[in-house]
């Protein structure tokens, strides 16, 4: 009896996983992503594990371009499905006291060594850089405030895990595009 008992429980365990297999005939994956994304900062092997799964992507993206008619902000998002997988943010501020991660505070974000006073949260990273200090109270300078977020990570390990990276790898393009030192 017990030989019985231990077969049929082997068939029916094969048969859950056929049909369970067979159910939507392909398993869920992210979609093919761009081979560059947000102004050629990543790699799709760089953010695709750390996407959600869909059919489709899209990226939006301003140019990486400040100038002194109005533009102090960047942005460039991907796309899954019509809805945000990842966005990334570069705003030029005139005053370092003009950083503000306040919004952030019910995250709990934790300090990391990126870029100026950088922190992480659960679902992103930010920091900032200074291109040109001010040299006094009333003398703008050029600083540029960060951001990495993903909130629709399957993986908040790997996710938490690989956003400093990613938050130098931006912090490293924007000196560059910038001549900041």
């Amino acid at each position: 009896m017990h030989r019985n008992n231990t077969r049929a429980t082997a068939l029916m365990s094969a048969l859950l996983l056929t049909v369970a297999a067979c159910s939507d005939g392909e398993s869920a994956a992210v979609p093919e992503l761009p081979e560059r994304i947000c102004w050629g900062v990543f790699t799709a092997d760089d953010i695709e594990p750390l996407m959600p799964t869909g059919k489709k992507a899209e990226m939006f993206s301003d140019p990486f371009v400040f100038d002194d008619e109005g533009t102090d902000s960047v942005t460039c998002n991907l796309d899954i499905d019509g809805r945000n997988g990842m966005g990334v943010d570069a705003t030029r501020l005139d005053f370092e006291h003009q950083v503000d991660w306040s919004s952030w505070d019910a995250a709990e974000p934790k300090p990391i060594d990126v870029g100026q006073k950088g922190i992480i949260w659960s679902s992103g990273a930010g920091t900032h850089i200074a291109c040109e200090p001010s040299t006094s109270t009333s003398d703008p300078g050029k600083y540029i405030q960060l951001y990495v977020s993903t909130d629709r990570s399957p993986d908040k390990k790997k996710l938490r895990a690989a956003l400093p990276g990613l938050l130098q790898q931006l912090v490293t393009f924007t000196k560059r595009e910038l001549n900041c030192p």
